[in-house]
């Protein structure tokens, strides 16, 4: 493709993502007039209750860069800081008690309110009011910081641009800062818009990214403090309200890798479908079953019902179990192709572990020490020599004793079902994930998960998914 033809369609691409994407006059209009009526209503209650306190509209719809039909909106209720953390229980009274009936108490660094308002989904968050980053309690006091920054450094006619790379990071499975994604925040999105000015450019640079990539709008650093000052992670982006803040700690390093190939094949190969891409038609239970069939690999199913944890905390127990789950298996001798995890986030929860195969042979082939360690050797020895589990040795192999011995388990299901028959934190799972897998475990093999599969099309799209092994873009 020319270079000329290739530049006209990544512009009409583009052109027509935001015809869908940006919300019209009227939308905008409707969406703030609602969000400074709640924030009149709020700061009217918490002084009516004695709070003084002035409650804000914050995040995309404050800074005017959220996409068409979103109902989203954060509100955070700015306390002095005269007060103390205690103040919180009594903020939230007041929240409840505007919201009605629509709320879920959630915690992240403190608890916050998670409410339904005239079919807006609402943000409701206390902090303490600042002037300076330095002056922060918890991460959230910087926010409006974060807005304010924004708001200053944002010109207009570059907002589409933040729409645009936030639709693409929706369409690739890399937008949200959120523990299960771990991926790019809507901030961090518009900080890349200020830094490279366009959503084609942030593509061509993070084309170019290397393993390690350092940003610093502020001109606080050279690149070469950055390890210095303690930012570690794969993607560094100093927070210019706080400069001793990498503000894109939240990104693992499978999303950002997803971003970077994303953003060269678009730019070689440019589609709207990066943008939008279809949704996953499920296999049908035949196609599943010869999928699995012609993997030759086992898949091994935990599955298991409702965790009480906000998604947030979830997750991070979700990913804490898989590990243990991981080490678990391979401990015992068994070969991992892939794992994965999924979660309806309600009452529905799975550990997908695929192995190249689920039984093992009883024996196993243990290393002694070498001879130059006696008295490791005359340990080993008195350990092994008779023992009901020694099938064959000790014997000297290489310089060093060895001995096949029985396998505890030679079948992964059961050793599975044993180790987590009580909640399994002996084996390292996390707490909230211990407690439900102790009151409902299921270990399924292979087709035993159809079941499942048929009854539950969002788990059907995810193991389809899986099985497809690729991205959608990637065609």
């Amino acid at each position: 493709m020319r270079a000329r033809n290739k530049e006209r369609i990544i512009k009409g691409i583009c052109e027509r993502v935001l015809r869908e994407v940006a919300p019209s006059e009227k939308e905008k209009e409707v969406v703030l007039q609602f969000s400074e009526n709640l924030t009149k209503k709020l700061t009217e209650a918490m002084q009516r209750f004695g709070i003084e306190a002035d409650a804000q509209v914050q995040g995309s719809v404050a800074k005017d860069t959220w996409l068409v039909g979103e109902k989203d909106v954060d509100i955070f209720i700015l306390l002095p800081k005269t007060y103390t953390k205690e103040i919180f229980a009594k903020v939230l009274d007041v929240i409840k008690a505007l919201a009605r009936e629509k709320w879920v108490e959630a915690y992240a660094e403190h608890p916050y309110i998670e409410a339904e308002v005239e079919g807006y989904k609402i943000d409701f968050v206390p902090c303490f009011k600042i002037e300076r980053a330095e002056e922060a309690i918890s991460s959230v006091d910087r926010t409006p910081l974060h807005t304010s920054y924004i708001k200053r450094h944002l010109a207009q006619k570059v907002k589409n641009e933040v729409r645009l790379l936030k639709r693409f990071m929706r369409g690739i499975d890399t937008y949200g800062a959120e523990i299960k994604v771990g991926g790019f925040s809507g901030y961090i999105c518009e900080l890349l818009i200020l830094y490279y000015n366009s959503f084609r450019k942030v593509l061509e640079a993070a084309s170019n990214w290397n393993a390690r990539q350092f940003i610093d709008l502020e001109g606080y650093y050279e690149e070469e403090d950055s390890l210095k000052l303690g930012f570690v992670e794969p993607l560094v982006i100093v927070d210019p309200v706080d400069k001793e803040r990498n503000a894109a700690s939240a990104v693992r390093q499978d999303p950002l890798s997803m971003f970077i190939a994303a953003s060269r094949t678009f730019l070689e190969a440019p589609s709207k479908g990066f943008f939008f891409p279809p949704e996953t038609k499920p296999l049908t239970s035949r196609e599943l079953l010869e999928s699995l069939r012609k993997r030759g690999t086992n898949f091994i199913f935990v599955k298991f019902g409702r965790v009480d944890a906000v998604p947030d905390i979830l997750w991070g127990q979700l990913y804490k179990s898989q590990k243990s789950l991981r080490r678990l298996v391979s401990h015992y001798g068994f070969n991992i192709v892939r794992d994965a995890v999924w979660s309806d986030e309600r009452s529905l929860n799975f550990f997908l572990i695929e192995l190249r195969c689920r039984d093992l042979p009883n024996l196993k082939k243990h290393l002694g020490p070498p001879l130059n360690k006696k008295e490791d050797c005359r340990i080993f020895l008195k350990k092994h020599t008779g023992s009901a589990r020694t099938l064959s040795g000790p014997r000297i192999e290489h310089g060093r004793w060895v001995v096949s011995t029985a396998r505890e388990y030679t079948a992964a299901e059961k050793l599975l079902e044993m180790s987590l028959k009580d909640g399994g934190r002996k084996v390292g799972m996390a707490e909230h994930i211990s407690h439900a897998i102790a009151n409902d475990l299921k270990v399924l093999v292979d087709e035993e998960v159809l079941s499942d599969y048929l009854r539950n099309p969002d788990f059907a799209r995810f193991l389809t998914d899986y099985i497809r092994g690729k991205p959608k873009w990637l065609t």
